[in-house]
């Protein structure tokens, strides 16, 4: 396969491209991929931008620096606020957020999420959000919601169950625990883990494998497997930032929020 040309960069996402293949890469590095107002819009710019190219046959998402993605960026001062100055999670979800997950999803063109460090909170649904996901050995995975007084967004609620089923769905989201990805994978949370070394030449292979196949074939089979699993994805959306919005406005998530930045253990109330 030919090397990756970078061909655009905007502020917090690299787009490249080699042959028939367009690699996404998260760049924030300094914060492992946390997402911010910024890291929003350009995340979702690259999306649109492939899914829209007639010369791109499959994504691969991948990330710069020492993870995958982190989750939401809680020092972010850019966000939104409700009119009692709380996070406005229900308009970040609904504007920024679900149209990244739903592009990934509904694009007629295979998408792989190549995962390594961690996939932490709408950084994991990110990946999720993949046809295929693989992992680097020492990568884990975290719905770490729970631990700031939230619940799963960005498709989760949907993604996790499907791939998991209720039981262990239940545990990563109410315990909010560290997921190894050699773990990941005997659950069937991921599709393949690979030693560090070899998950970015096992990826891009597994990229350009795709973008030479049948592209119309992989576009009819995940229209069918959208319309199995993901067939209450728009309705699990609306009512995961419905209860986000709700959780947000929670004492529990003030302390869980502050508790986090200031790197300790949170004392929650339950209200």
């Amino acid at each position: 396969m030919s090397e990756y040309e970078l061909v655009h960069a905007y502020e917090t996402v690299n787009l490249h491209r080699a042959g028939g293949v367009a690699k996404i890469e998260l760049n924030r590095p300094e914060t492992r991929n946390a997402w911010n107002q910024q890291f929003g819009s350009d995340l979702l710019a690259a999306v649109e931008a492939t899914a829209t190219d007639p010369e791109v046959r499959c994504v691969l998402l991948t990330g710069a620096g020492p993870g995958f993605s982190s989750g939401a960026d809680l020092k972010d001062r850019n966000q939104p606020v409700t009119p009692e100055g709380r996070p406005d999670v229900l308009r970040v979800l609904t504007e920024r957020y679900h149209p990244i997950i739903r592009g990934l999803r509904t694009m007629e063109k295979p998408v792989v999420s190549a995962v390594h460090g961690g996939a932490v909170g709408i950084g994991l649904s990110l990946a999720l959000s993949a046809d295929l996901v693989l992992a680097a050995e020492s990568s884990y995975f975290l719905l770490a919601f729970v631990n700031i007084g939230l619940v799963p967004d960005g498709g989760s609620s949907v993604f996790v169950p499907n791939r998991i089923g209720f039981t262990r769905a239940a545990e990563l989201a109410m315990l909010g625990e560290k997921l190894p990805a050699p773990k990941a994978l005997e659950w069937g949370l991921v599709n393949r883990v690979y030693p560090d070394d070899a998950l970015g030449p096992e990826s891009e292979a597994l990229a350009g494998r795709l973008a030479a196949g049948p592209t119309r074939s992989y576009a009819g089979t995940k229209r069918q497997l959208n319309a199995w699993m993901q067939g209450r994805m728009e309705a699990q959306l609306e009512l995961e930032a419905t209860l986000q919005a709700e959780m947000a406005g929670s004492s529990d998530f003030v302390e869980g929020a502050m508790a986090f930045v200031q790197k300790r253990q949170p004392s929650f109330q339950g209200s």
